[in-house]
């Protein structure tokens, strides 16, 4: 069983991409463009074959973009948030 997903795969000049790890639908957005985040906070909750999996940010600092809302499909690498770490 998936407890959460870490998904991050670039830090680059103080950004943080979070992007999907598998195919889900995006149950819930907990936090809006201009939010601050601190490590480990649950940024969206997916939901895929009835299971609920958070989201969460490795770092502290701002989330800059949403790149989803709720509702939407997200396949394996679609980009669900941006983190500034500056």
């Amino acid at each position: 069983m998936i407890d959460r997903i870490i998904a991050c795969s670039a830090r680059e000049r103080g950004c943080m991409e979070i992007r999907a790890e598998m195919v889900a639908s995006v149950g819930k957005l907990l936090v809006a463009e201009g939010a601050s985040v601190r490590a480990d906070e649950e940024l969206a909750v997916l939901e895929s074959m009835k299971m609920e999996i958070p989201v969460i940010t490795e770092t502290n600092g701002v989330v800059t973009r949403l790149a989803v809302a709720e509702g939407d499909t997200v396949a394996e690498g679609d980009l669900i948030a941006v983190v500034s770490t500056d």
